[in-house]
């Protein structure tokens, strides 16, 4: 007789919990918590990144190849490329005006003492040689492929296997096709070697969260609660008024979507890293109805483009310094900064801590004190948690959203029966 399965969302949220039990009592003895974080607690959160960073790289790469490649007719790929970015466009905007309006609404940074904050050494890394538009699109084209794959940039391999997929297709079908099947099956075993790191999430999170807890504490939280609240209600409202009413309008079921993906939200939200649920999501989704070749397109190229979390963060981010310091921005100003977000906010991995580079730049463009970083970076991982939950629940709907778009609507009617497709594909594999 077989005990029963504790299901995986249930042992990351045992995780989370004993991390954040753990990290308290550490909080209130300083003279443990140098050697256990150390040694034990940080190592075990690194090697989670570690391991989902490790399999992003060739699951991206394979799943564009093939996405690309497999394509018959490459206009109608050029059409969903368009479709794709286009609606990322529109959603990061939105985004950010919603989180400048959140930001005017509700003050985060008024009546704070400056005094009371404790500020946290930021390193940005040093600015390139060019910047805007030219900087974003220098960023894509790798000057090295297996540079840009070695170091994780993920905007370059994609413009890298747009280019060899598009190549690949070109080639007669005798010489095409076993080059497809190769990446096909390289992209199938990468896909089991995440069920295998998926086994190990729950002590990674158990790592994260208890050192995130045991060096800032919840007395640190007090003065910048304001600003977590106010981010969290931002978050909220956005992803059920806006992309509910978008998922309303493309027919896709919104809260069955939720449920479905409950793992990889639960996941996101206790790692702040969105690259860690990725590879399971891209399954989950074709699982859920969404074409293989959209999937393969979409969700990778919106880990770069469509940060809807992030780009929330970004307005309220701004505001909050600016009202710290007392300083008025009129509403021409904030309509320059929803331009310069927008091209900022593009290109950014989702990595905990990206944040720091992307909102430096906009506090720079709007001539407003840099110093206000220092006073966020103590405590953004706990709104990191919710952007990066909300930058995967946009990132999901995405690919649902341009098959409605393109006429594909191959989806699912309920969660209740993508999970029987899910338990009926899990049967074949263990026969097979």
């Amino acid at each position: 007789m077989h005990k029963p399965r504790i299901p995986l969302v249930a042992q990351i949220l045992i995780g989370l919990m004993a991390g954040i039990v753990l990290g308290a009592i550490l909080n209130h003895y300083p003279d443990a918590r140098p050697w256990l974080i150390n040694n034990v607690l940080q190592p075990a959160g690194d090697l989670f990144i570690k391991l989902m960073k490790m399999i992003v790289i060739p699951i991206v790469f394979c799943c564009m190849v093939v996405g690309v490649a497999g394509q018959s007719d490459t206009k109608a790929l050029g059409r969903i490329g368009v479709k794709t970015l286009l609606y990322f466009f529109c959603i990061t905007t939105s985004a950010i005006v919603f989180g400048l309006v959140l930001g005017n609404l509700m003050q985060p940074g008024a009546g704070t003492d400056l005094h009371s904050l404790h500020a946290t050494a930021v390193t940005l890394p040093a600015a390139g040689g060019h910047q805007g538009v030219a900087g974003l699109i220098l960023g894509i084209v790798p000057d090295n492929i297996i540079d840009s794959m070695a170091k994780g940039n993920l905007l370059p391999v994609l413009f890298f296997a747009v280019m060899f997929g598009l190549g690949l297709s070109g080639l007669p079908s005798e010489r095409k096709d076993p080059v497809l099947a190769v990446f096909r099956g390289v992209s199938d075993a990468m896909f089991r070697v995440t069920s295998f790191v998926m086994a190990y999430s729950p002590i990674g999170v158990f790592g994260m969260i208890s050192v995130t807890v045991a060096n800032f504490g919840f007395a640190s939280l007090l003065p910048l609660a304001k600003l977590i609240l106010v981010t969290y209600v931002a978050l909220f409202l956005f992803a059920t008024i806006v992309l509910g009413s978008v998922a309303k309008l493309a027919g896709v079921p919104f809260f069955g979507l939720i449920r479905f993906i409950k793992d990889e939200l639960v996941l996101a939200f206790s790692s702040a890293s969105s690259t860690a649920v990725m590879p399971q999501l891209m399954a989950k989704l074709e699982t859920f109805g969404a074409p293989r070749e959209l999937v393969s397109f979409v969700v990778p190229v919106g880990y770069s483009f469509n940060l809807d979390g992030a780009s929330i963060f970004l307005g309220i981010g701004t505001l909050f310094v600016a009202q710290l310091y007392g300083m008025e921005l009129s509403l021409g100003q904030q309509a320059l900064l929803v331009v310069t977000m927008v091209l900022t906010s593009k290109g950014a991995a989702g990595v905990p801590g990206f944040m720091f580079v992307i909102l430096s730049a906009t506090l720079a463009s709007a001539g407003l004190p840099l110093e206000g970083i220092a006073f966020i970076a103590g405590i953004y991982r706990i709104m990191d948690m919710g952007t990066t939950t909300l930058n995967v629940l946009g990132n999901a709907l995405a690919p649902l959203v341009i098959a409605s778009w393109q006429g594909k609507q191959a989806i699912s009617p309920t969660a209740e029966a993508a999970r029987q497709e899910v338990g009926t594909c899990a049967e074949d594999r263990k026969k097979a």
